[in-house]
């Protein structure tokens, strides 16, 4: 396996490098070499999760006021009752 010195990145690259490695729980290494292998086309990228709402007619949907409604409905269930845990 070669090494090879990356020379001339600037600190907001590295840091960017750094952070994204970090969420990923990854070394910077591993990811560096992860995006060289995409990059070449080594490597297929994974696309981003999207969020689907298309099953909303079946499933129903909240208005803003039915949800703030069904939060003051439901907020006691949220106290605990000290005497029941004794």
């Amino acid at each position: 396996m070669a090494n090879l010195s990356i020379r001339g990145l600037d600190a907001k690259a590295l840091a960017e490098l750094k952070a994204r490695a970090a969420k990923e729980d990854a070394s910077v290494n591993t990811l560096v070499l992860r995006l060289i292998a995409q990059g070449l086309g080594h490597q297929r990228v994974k696309p981003a999760l999207r969020r689907h709402d298309d099953l909303d007619v079946l499933a129903g949907k909240w208005t803003k006021a039915e949800a703030v409604a069904f939060e003051r409905a439901t907020a006691p269930f949220d106290k605990l009752d000290p005497k029941l845990w004794d």
